[in-house]
């Protein structure tokens, strides 16, 4: 193998380079006529690897994140790496089944800091050490070429966009959500600033600014709550009615009434986008106060971050409901068994009084009436326990017409008197209770202490209900 030829060629091929992109792909097609190695350049890209021009392989990684593969290692500390057998390497990623040997080494810029690397795979017998140098001189060439034309090449809009789609998909709160949205709408559209109105729960427009908000996005806000719910409304049904819009960058074009708070708060260049469905959704503005043209590729950029963005809110939302429902009797909204297993988990030997409650005579009320009843009666019941307790103190709904109130107390006492409001409040609403109350004792088990409140309630059943009844220390 000559390895000056190949040194000369990418020496004549290089100048001719106009782009980044362009001399890396010169560069791998040089390598190509003179070796059958699988070859790729990887340059870095906001925070990983994407391989900017690659052949010998039927599939290569776009993206390398940070930590993986032996191109990144070569990356991170800009040492090279000569691999005569890449089974042995626990970093080497598979690109074709047949590659036995790998060359990695970094590209520099004049500096010496690496900008990406150079990487070479073969599948069949080679000398190593020679193309370590080959490919060294190589690279440093085309650091040198990359700098000279501006460096290397900018994430696009739509590998921005992709980035924040990952984002918005791992958002763990709605607040995280809508502040991702809204760094994504910037950063994708370049306008300054952006604002996401959603719809809560009860309707209310929500928008809050996670980030420290721009002197633009305060005024816009502010205007906004200025001229009232009726005000955003239009602008919403607006987006929702005809779709995204946008302005045309044209000097003294007057709005529409319906963006004249928006006007007011200085807003030139605006990209309207609609958000979910019209019912339950919102609308995201993106706004600069420079006179500016947004383009239609902008536009349908926003439409798309506006559709990511929904359809994360929507599984939040989801989930929120799935944990709620999991965790919460569905008739009485009262929490249920896991919970409650979690908090008595918890108790305080001495402290945490567990009431047992149990509803008399609630078979009766099923057999005679119907279940639409029993129903009615323990909601109500429900209700009335709650208002009885303390702030703080917890209501369980454990089974069919059974409960448990979780306090804490200073002395066996106090867990009585409470557990005696609550048969008064039951009594209030035409019902009776039998409450068993019972103190964790050191070293006892929550379940222990819940069966010893059942059999403080059974003895209150015993003597003729309506009462209650402490379990012994």
């Amino acid at each position: 193998m000559d390895h000056q030829r190949v040194i000369r060629d990418a020496t004549v091929r290089l100048p001719m380079a106009s782009s980044a992109q362009e001399a890396c792909r010169w560069m791998v097609t040089t390598l190509s006529r003179h070796t059958p190695a699988t070859i790729s350049v990887l340059l870095q890209v906001h925070d990983r690897l994407r391989c900017v021009a690659a052949t010998g392989a039927w599939q290569v990684f776009a993206t390398v994140p940070p930590g993986t593969g032996i191109v990144s290692r070569v990356y991170a500390t800009g040492t090279p790496a000569v691999v005569p057998d890449v089974a042995a390497d626990p970093d080497y990623l598979p690109v074709r089944p047949d590659v036995t040997a790998e060359l990695c080494v970094p590209v520099p810029d004049p500096s010496g800091r690496a900008i990406g690397v150079l990487d070479l795979q073969w599948s069949e017998p080679v000398d190593l050490e020679p193309w370590r140098e080959t490919a060294q001189r190589l690279a440093a060439l085309l650091g040198a070429r990359i700098v000279a034309l501006g460096g290397t090449p900018a994430e696009s809009r739509s590998e921005k966009l992709l980035r924040h789609a990952a984002a918005l998909s791992s958002a763990p709160t709605e607040w995280d959500l809508m502040g991702a949205a809204s760094c994504a709408a910037r950063e994708v559209s370049t306008l300054s600033t952006a604002v996401l109105l959603i719809a809560g729960p009860e309707g209310a427009l929500l928008g809050p600014s996670p980030l420290a908000p721009n002197e633009l996005e305060t005024r816009i806000r502010a205007e906004l709550t200025r001229a009232g719910p009726a005000a955003l409304g239009r602008i919403v049904d607006r987006a929702h009615r005809y779709g995204a819009g946008y302005t045309l960058g044209e000097a003294g074009q007057p709005p529409t009434e319906d963006y004249r708070p928006l006007t007011r708060a200085g807003v030139r260049t605006l990209v309207a986008v609609p958000v979910g469905p019209a019912d339950a959704g919102g609308v995201l503005l993106v706004a600069d106060e420079r006179l500016l043209r947004p383009d239609p590729t902008t536009v349908s950029l926003m439409e798309l971050l506006a559709g990511q963005a929904w359809t994360s809110l929507d599984r939040l939302r989801t989930l929120a409901r799935l944990r709620e429902q999991a965790s919460s009797d569905p008739l009485t909204g009262l929490g249920h068994t896991g919970p409650f297993g979690q908090r008595i988990a918890a108790a305080t030997p001495g402290r945490t009084a567990l009431l047992a409650i149990d509803v008399d005579g609630f078979k009766t009320v099923n057999d005679t009436y119907g279940h639409q009843a029993g129903d009615q009666v323990l909601v109500g019941l429900a209700r009335a326990l709650e208002g009885a307790l303390r702030h703080g103190d917890e209501l369980y709904r454990i089974g069919g017409d059974e409960f448990v109130a979780v306090i804490e107390v200073s002395r066996p006492e106090e867990a009585v008197r409470i557990a005696e409001r609550l048969t008064e409040a039951a009594r209030r609403i035409g019902r009776t209770i039998s409450v068993g109350v019972a103190l964790p004792r050191p070293g006892e088990s929550p379940d222990r202490t819940l069966r010893r409140a059942d059999q403080a309630l059974y003895a209150v059943k015993r003597q003729g209900r309506d009462g209650v009844h402490l379990s012994a220390a």
